[in-house]
C-alpha cells in the first residue's frame, strides 16, 4: 500500500507542478547556472548508494587556489530562499516515482557517514529513504544527529500509512512556518562524524526515542 502511494503521490505531484517546476528551473538556471540539477550520491534502502534530485542552491564559485569557497559563501539569497521554502526538494518526486525514494521515510545522507553509523542508528537504511519524514517534522536540522536518528529508528519500528499521512500533513505546517532549516548559527548542516553518547546512554535512548524531542505525538 505504501509504495501504490508512493507512485500515484509522486505522479500527480509532478503532473501538478510541471509547469512551475520548469518556471523554477529557469530561475535556478539564471540565478545559479548550470547544471540545474543536483545529483549527489545518497543512501538508500538496504545502505545501497543511489542519486538523488534537487535543484541546486549553490554557486560554483571558487576561491584563488581553485578550490570551492565554503558553504556559506556559495549558498545565495535566492538559495536560502529554495532551502527555506524547500522548493529545492521538489524535483525529488521523480525519485519517489522511480524507486528510490518515498514520500515518507528517513532523509538519505551521503555514503561518507556509514562508517560513522552505530548499528541501531544503521537500522534507518531498513526502510526507503523519503522526501520527509519524523525528524523533519520534529525540529529538522534544529536536533542533533543523535536525535535525528532516534527519531528515524522510531519510524522504523512504528510505521505505518496512518503515521505517514499524519507526517504528510504535519510536513505542510513545517514547510509554511519554515521550522528547522539549520542548525543554530550554521549555514548548512554540520557533518556527522559519529555519535558522542555511550553505547549504554545509546541503548537506554532506543527505548525513549523522543524523550528530549518536542516531537509531536504519533497516535
Amino acid at each position: 500500500m505504501k509504495r501504490l502511494f508512493d507512485i500515484v503521490f509522486a505522479a500527480l505531484a509532478l503532473l501538478a507542478l510541471a509547469i512551475p517546476l520548469l518556471i523554477l528551473a529557469g530561475f535556478v538556471r539564471r540565478k545559479l547556472g548550470s547544471p540545474v540539477l543536483f545529483r549527489p550520491t545518497r543512501i538508500g534502502l538496504g545502505s545501497k548508494p543511489f542519486k538523488v534530485t534537487k535543484f541546486r542552491t549553490m554557486t560554483d564559485e571558487r576561491g584563488p587556489d581553485g578550490e570551492l569557497l565554503p558553504d556559506e559563501d556559495r549558498l545565495t539569497p535566492f538559495g536560502r530562499f529554495l532551502r527555506r521554502s524547500s522548493l529545492d526538494e521538489l524535483p525529488q518526486f521523480w525519485c519517489v516515482l522511480i524507486g528510490t525514494m518515498s514520500v515518507i521515510g528517513p532523509r538519505p545522507l551521503p555514503p561518507k557517514y556509514l562508517p560513522y553509523y552505530s548499528p541501531e542508528q544503521a537500522r534507518r537504511h531498513l526502510v526507503r529513504p523519503g522526501i520527509s519524514g519524523w525528524a523533519q517534522v520534529n525540529g529538522r536540522n534544529s536536533l542533533s544527529w543523535e536525535q535525528k536518528f532516534r527519531l528515524d529508528t522510531w519510524y522504523v519500528d512504528h510505521q505505518s500509512f496512518r503515521l505517514d499521512m499524519k507526517i504528510l500533513w504535519l510536513t505542510i505546517g513545517t514547510v509554511i512556518q519554515r521550522q528547522g532549516i539549520n542548525a543554530a548559527g550554521e549555514a548548512t548542516v554540520p557533518d556527522f562524524k559519529g555519535s558522542q553518547v555511550s553505547a549504554q546512554e545509546d541503548s537506554h535512548l532506543e527505548t525513549s526515542p523522543r524523550a528530549d524531542v518536542p516531537a509531536h505525538s504519533a497516535g
